[in-house]
């Protein structure tokens, strides 16, 4: 590949640029475009499968919803989270607009899990507050999207240009005016022209090594390089809290998250190898994670995720989930080792370092409105440093940076020579390098020093070197070679690794204090400091090109958090940061240059379900058809051609999908039929109420097929279709499936009489499911507790022990309460934890001294059980002494919702 001329460059102009296609980006761009707004939307990779989102998500970590959680309480928690170090102002903007945005993605398509009256299914996971909402088809959020920008009305605002990686965002007259980069396929320079930047890039995620050694085996998706901390840093922007790295538990030797959040919902937990809960912090704080590692070092390590314990129908919803929207690869990982999550527990170890706002606190600073230190640049999702922000605030920060920087238009003036040519050469000076060192092995060799150096714990020794070996590659980046585009976009991010890694030690040198647990543990300054440290640590670019620091008071809080007051007072300039004086092993070496030799490329074999009519289809999808374009592929005599037309429709979403997709659900073929019945379910929010719809749906509940019959009843359900006439015969069905999605929709219209038939269902499933249901009923708790009662009484330990934590929901009158006193003492730790629950919801006088006997079970569980339901009961001096003494139980669980009270 030549050098392309610096005056040959494609020059794009609009009123807003977008940088980063993936969760903040695409909100920050539909909402621009809404707001009237010319908008670019810039992409290194693909808009339709790009960002962190693009394999979904299993669920919402901080859903601010009314009625189960409070704006004041959830800021006051990630103030705590975060050890007091957070503008309160930016998360607020979380906490309060949170529901409207989860309201909004949902009139997209994106699907959250409600219960059978439609409320949504919020869970607590966190030890204070409900938060953590369930996203049953999550893997499709950012096909949802997509087809939200491809919309006719979006794409006469929004030119979206794949392919194309920005390099550095270009600044004049004090603001930002544009960008500048290169298409990773062609070559081709490109500059814009506009009248705001919004940079939505996502982490840092490929800064330290993961344990296996692959580059791209990160945590973090591993094309987030840390490509707009290096563009707003060298902008000129603030940055904030970049030595509050990002460190997760992770499973061991797969890299993929163990996920607690979607495990301990169903009742899973983290245990050392004795079986003990040993977490006695909150989930999503670094404290968390010094105890983690704690416990993963000393004599009771390994660690684990606990699932074994959990019954068939809870682990298989776990599978569902962990080995499809969260890693598709995991299931083939634990089978090839023989595991089972059924007779194994999932082994855990800890991630490598990485730089994420949304998860810890370390970006771009930013105000309430998403706007940096730089005017008319915008910051937003994992870039931004709005701590533990994850999905809802990174949608949230990209729709506030979206409408602010509407208000713009494209710049007019000339673009700066010299930003240009620095673009210019970082783009292009690999191919002055041909046989240069190649970019995986530069790039390896940085992010073991930035695993040496840089991972805590840290030392101020051991960070000095880290700057030293940081500045020293600054020479081999320079020498990297490369050939094509691709490799070009390579070697520009391991500029940007480079660049993160020297903020990051220096960051790391600058606090001299620890906090955050493990993100920032110093061996040397072992000792919080809120005296002298509860400060943003800021960082930015001097007019001499170094990094200079400031630390700034945090600003008084919008609500008060009993452990941290702000000191407030004048921010101090701290200037450039100096590394220690200390020992080095003498020159570096040269890197090897390497053969430069390509691997042998393997062309795949041509699908026997390749078709011509399959190739119009994905042509015809980037044209948003409608649906009469598509009805003669929907009736191709080739299965696979209805298959793919049934994709096709459900990608594009014209008006009358709805309808075409349950005509679907009577093809002929399987195949055609699960997709169509999956479609609908993915498109349920946003289908409109009409007969055209219910009438095959109805028609669908009488399929051969239970595939169909059961999601019928699920759409019939959801959408709010049927009655208990047309759900009842789903009793009788011989697929069990079918009869679950028949009890679900039976307590969605509070039929109380056919729940009670359906408890002497022969499964146990369906047992289950009723005494669930029966507390989401909303029928006086007279007609409820008969059929609770005769649960009660189910041979089955599970239909007994759900049946008892109803109980807690409904109320337990005094005869039951008795019935649960007395299960305290059943064989199975299931029932007792139930029956504990239960007696939240009974008087006290029954109630509180047979909890106050459930503190000295046997089982962890059952001891937790009974601390939330003393918890209930506040006015009761017995409770109260109870919950003193569970402050000291060996389990943590038990010890911090004791200690809560």
């Amino acid at each position: 590949m030549q050098i392309p001329a610096l005056t040959d460059a494609e020059e794009l102009s609009c009123d807003v640029l977008v940088i980063g296609g993936g969760t903040a980006g695409t909100m920050a761009a539909l909402t621009a475009a809404e707001h009237g707004s010319n908008v670019l939307l810039l992409e290194k990779a693909h808009v339709r499968h790009s960002g962190a989102l693009a394999m979904g998500m299993d669920g919402v970590n901080n859903a601010v919803i009314p009625g189960r959680a409070e704006p004041d309480d959830y800021v006051a928690e990630i103030t705590r989270a975060n050890d007091g170090i957070v503008d309160q102002s930016t998360v607020r903007q979380t906490a309060t607009r949170g529901f409207a945005m989860v309201q909004r993605l949902e009139s997209y398509g994106v699907k959250f899990e409600k219960d059978e009256h439609g409320e949504y299914a919020v869970r607590q996971v966190h030890r204070s507050g409900s938060y953590v909402l369930p996203m049953p088809e999550g893997k499709d959020v950012k096909k949802v999207l997509y087809r939200r920008l491809r919309r006719r009305e979006m794409r006469e605002r929004i030119r979206i240009e794949n392919r194309v990686m920005p390099v550095r965002v270009l600044t004049a007259e004090g603001r930002a005016v544009g960008a500048a980069g290169f298409n990773t396929r062609t070559g081709q320079f490109v500059t814009v022209r506009a009248g705001a930047v919004i940079l939505a890039t996502g982490a840092a995620g490929r800064l330290g090594l993961p344990a296996s050694g692959y580059l791209y085996g990160t945590y973090e998706n591993p094309t987030n390089a840390g490509d707009g901390y290096a563009m707003a840093y060298h902008a000129g922007a603030e940055l904030t809290g970049i030595e509050c790295f990002q460190i997760n538990p992770l499973i061991k030797d797969y890299n993929g998250p163990a996920c607690a959040y979607v495990a301990n919902p169903f009742g899973g937990y983290q245990v050392n190898r004795h079986g003990e809960r040993f977490v006695d912090s909150d989930y999503w704080s670094g404290r968390m994670m010094a105890e983690f590692a704690a416990e993963l070092a000393s004599d009771r390590g390994p660690v684990y995720l606990k699932l074994s314990h959990l019954p068939e129908e809870s682990v298989a919803a776990l599978e569902s989930i962990l080995h499809t929207t969260e890693r598709p690869t995991r299931g083939t990982f634990h089978a090839n080792r023989g595991h089972d999550y059924r007779t194994h527990d999932i082994e855990m170890h800890i991630s490598e370092i990485g730089l994420c706002g949304g998860h810890s606190a370390s970006g771009v600073r930013v105000d309430d409105h998403a706007r940096t230190t730089v005017p008319r640049l915008y910051a937003a999702g994992d870039l931004a440093c709005v701590p533990h922000n994850y999905m809802i605030g990174a949608f949230v920060f990209g729709d506030l940076a979206g409408e602010d920087a509407a208000q713009y238009q494209a710049y007019t003036g000339e673009l700066p020579a010299d930003q240009l040519a620095e673009a210019h050469e970082l783009a292009y000076g690999p191919l002055r390098n041909p046989d240069g060192p190649p970019q995986p092995q530069v790039e390896y060799k940085l992010r073991r020093f930035v695993n040496d150096y840089v991972a805590p714990p840290k030392s101020g020794a051991r960070l000095s070197l880290a700057v030293d070996h940081f500045e020293r590659m600054r020479g081999e980046i320079a020498e990297m070679g490369a050939t094509t585009p691709h490799e070009l976009m390579r070697c520009a991010e391991v500029s940007f690794i480079r660049d993160c890694a020297e903020m990051a030690a220096r960051s790391s040198l600058a606090r001299t204090e620890s906090r955050w647990g493990l993100y920032h543990e110093r061996t040397d300054h072992p000792q919080r400091d809120d005296t002298g440290w509860l400060h943003h640590l800021d960082l930015r670019k001097s007019p001499s090109g170094a990094m200079e620091f400031t630390a700034r008071p945090v600003e008084p809080y919008l609500v008060p958090v009993e452990e941290f007051t702000p000191v407030g007072g004048d921010s101090r300039h701290l200037g450039e940061v100096r590394p220690e004086q200390v020992a080095t092993a003498g020159p570096r070496e040269a890197a090897p240059t390497g053969s430069r030799i390509a691997a042998p490329i393997s062309t795949p074999e041509r699908a026997a379900t390749d078709s011509p009519r399959i190739l119009e289809l994905v042509a015809l999808a980037d044209d948003q058809p409608e649906l009469a374009a598509l009805s003669p592929y929907l009736a191709d005599p080739d299965p696979a051609v209805r298959r793919a037309a049934v994709a096709t429709l459900t990608e594009t979403a014209p008006d009358g999908t709805g309808p075409a997709l349950a005509a679907a659900l009577a093809d002929t073929d399987t195949g055609v039929r699960a997709v169509a019945a999956e479609s609908l379910r993915e498109l349920v929010e946003t289908l409109p109420r009409e007969p055209a719809l219910r009438t095959p749906l109805v028609a669908a509940v009488s399929s051969a097929d239970p595939v169909v019959r059961a999601a019928a009843l699920d759409l019939l359900r959801a959408l709010r279709l049927g009655s208990t006439a047309l759900f009842a015969p789903g009793l009788d069905d011989p697929d069990l499936g079918v009869r679950v999605e028949t009890v679900r929709a039976l307590v969605s219209v509070d039929a109380v009489q056919e729940l009670t038939t359906a408890a002497a269902d022969p499964a146990r499933e369906v047992r289950v499911t009723v005494a669930k249901g029966l507390a989401a009923v909303t029928a006086p708790p007279a007609d409820v507790l008969g059929p609770l009662t005769r649960l009660l009484g189910d041979h089955d330990v599970l239909v007994r022990a759900a049946a008892f934590q109803s109980l807690g929901a409904t109320g337990c009158p005094a005869d039951v309460a008795e019935s649960a006193a007395g299960a305290l003492d059943d064989p199975a730790w299931q029932v007792r934890a139930g029956a504990a629950a239960a007696l939240g919801g009974a008087a006290s006088g029954t109630a509180v001294p047979a909890l106050a006997k459930a503190l000295g079970d046997a089982s962890a569980d059952v001891r937790k059980a009974a601390v939330l339901a003393l918890l209930r009961h506040p006015a009761a001096e017995e409770a109260r002494a109870a919950l003193a003494t569970a402050v000291h139980d060996p389990d943590a669980d038990v010890r911090a919702y004791a200690g809560r009270a």
